[in-house]
């Protein structure tokens, strides 16, 4: 079994490697759904208040509340594939949640991407509410979720990938990836 775990700021390609990985047949655990469903169950709008329920959650449960959230969906999935991609780890106490679980097993990716690029994604995408619109600017996504850690999350990766490159250039190192880690770990049947 292996579990890989990506970290990067809002806009650097997290969800582009979580398609990579369903378009691989890996599963994919998303650390914004466990958000998500708790944004519904407060009555409350994903677009807008997923950032303070995010942070209500660690609040309440403590810093690690999310990450021990998601490892039942996690060990659901493990049941029937070899390799689970948890996508959006967010501090180093959930790098200490997924190590701790999974040890040897659990490889972290960092996705890098310089701040106008993220903007240009994330303009691009369309899928979050702009400024103007009642969302967040882009600067104040990047300081809340640096302020639970990201930084020191992603200092502690396994892997590192600058994705400045294509989309077709950075869907095959993620694909690389994901080949290597599970073949690491499979064992071959002749």
């Amino acid at each position: 079994m292996h579990v890989i775990g990506t970290v990067g700021l809002p806009g650097s390609g997290k969800g582009e490697a979580a398609t990579v990985a369903r378009e691989n047949g890996i599963p994919v655990v998303t650390m914004g759904d466990v958000v998500r469903q708790e944004t519904a169950d407060r009555g409350l709008d994903p677009s807008k208040d997923h950032g303070s329920v995010a942070k209500a959650l660690r609040e309440e449960h403590g810093p690690a509340a999310i990450a021990e959230r998601s490892l039942p969906m996690i060990a659901d999935r493990l049941e029937d594939h070899e390799t689970v991609l948890v996508d959006g780890i967010r501090s180093d106490t959930e790098v200490d949640v997924f190590e701790s679980e999974f040890d040897d097993a659990f490889t972290l990716v960092s996705i890098e991407a310089p701040f106008e690029v993220r903007a240009e994604r994330i303009d691009a995408r369309g899928r979050d509410l702009g400024e103007d619109d009642g969302g967040e600017a882009l600067a104040t996504r990047d300081e809340r979720e640096r302020g639970f850690g990201m930084d020191d999350a992603m200092a502690r990766a396994d892997v590192v990938i600058d994705n400045t490159d294509s989309l077709e250039a950075y869907h095959d190192r993620i694909e690389r990836i994901i080949h290597q880690q599970t073949h690491d770990t499979e064992v071959h049947h002749s």
